[in-house]
């Protein structure tokens, strides 16, 4: 859900490669809308059209949240077959807009069952990844300073003027570090988390690319001031795949009591003009050619069982193993709710 100018660097295959023709005017084509951040290689791009004897075509129609607000105003008459890109957070908006149709994948056998969130299939899990609190390892041994090591911490007066965070109403990454304090703080206490990280001169971006890229000090290629930024749990071995020398240590770490567990889905569009060919692809995007794929273009991690992970991944991105969660009913029945306190409390 990120890192899409690294991905270029990847030379990976995006909406910007394969803009032309994206209409299904023939029952060759197999269009799948998505988001900026999506990518694929080459090699599994063409081992799909081997495989199914479809030509791949990719529309990218902006972050996560516009993806899907422009898919909802399309519905019945899509722009594509596939849709990927709604994630846990925005899961009943996908399902309550009538959007897509229920195909049970056989491939769903090999996905772990607890990504599946949704009965009628509507919404296939491909990926996941954590939103976590990541932070730059040379500047707190430079200021000879403790990193955080909780939510709870963030709020304390050495961190003070240190965190960028991204706003829930207009980034994907921003919603999830909300949710997270909801699930860790409950529904009245986090508000009066906010409140002190506010107090904290905490910084909010629109979006993952301002924060981390030109707020945040540790990336790489960029110089920010502050030391603590909202992200991914696959930070560290991003920056060690894209620092062009051997590393023995990222240099950003991850606040593993500050993630919340972000799960991607792909679903058949009501109205495709390729159906067959849509399922097709629901299919491959849960096969292991291309489950293995993700990790090194998405620097996401993959849903389906079995799959191995690439070494810089198994070195440096660490596993976390009980995220913060919330369920998908009750984020769907509070989540405009919480973002419109969020606003009240942290920007007014």
């Amino acid at each position: 859900m990120k890192i899409a100018a690294m991905a270029v660097a990847a030379c990976v295959l995006t909406g910007a490669a394969l803009a032309a023709g994206t209409s299904s005017s023939g029952s060759r084509d197999v269009v799948l809308v998505t988001h900026d951040s999506f990518a694929i290689s080459k090699t599994v791009k063409a081992a799909f059209e081997r495989q199914t004897g479809l030509t791949l075509r990719i529309l990218q129609t902006g972050d996560a949240g516009a993806a899907l607000n422009r898919a909802l105003l399309t519905s019945g008459k899509p722009e594509g077959d596939v849709f990927f890109g709604v994630d846990n957070n925005l899961l009943t908006r996908g399902l309550a807009g009538n959007l897509l149709v229920p195909y049970a994948s056989p491939a769903l056998r090999t996905i772990d069952a607890r990504y599946e969130l949704d009965a009628s299939h509507r919404l296939t899990p491909v990926d996941h990844s954590e939103v976590c609190v990541v932070y730059d390892r040379a500047w707190f041994i430079r200021k000879h300073v403790v990193p955080p090591r909780s939510l709870g911490d963030l709020a304390l007066p050495r961190y003070k003027g240190l965190l960028v965070v991204e706003n829930p109403a207009t980034s994907t990454p921003g919603l999830a570090f909300m949710l997270a304090t909801v699930a860790k703080y409950g529904a009245t206490g986090w508000r009066t988390y906010w409140k002190q990280l506010r107090a904290n001169d905490v910084l909010t971006t629109n979006g993952w690319e301002e924060a981390y890229e030109a707020r945040f000090s540790g990336s790489s290629g960029h110089k920010g001031k502050r030391p603590i930024v909202v992200s991914y749990s696959t930070d560290p071995a991003a920056e060690v795949f894209f620092a062009g020398k051997p590393l023995t240590q990222s240099p950003v770490a991850v606040v593993a009591g500050t993630c919340f567990r972000q799960i991607e889905f792909a679903g058949v569009l009501r109205g495709a003009k390729n159906p067959a060919g849509a399922r097709k692809l629901i299919d491959f995007l849960l096969s292991k050619e291309f489950q293995a794929g993700m990790p090194l273009t998405m620097f996401v991690l993959p849903t389906r069982k079995g799959v191995g992970l690439p070494r810089v991944f198994r070195q440096f991105a660490p596993a976390i193993a009980h995220p913060l969660e919330l369920p998908s009913k009750t984020i769907g029945a509070n989540r405009d709710a919480w973002i419109r306190e969020w606003t009240d409390v942290v920007l007014r």
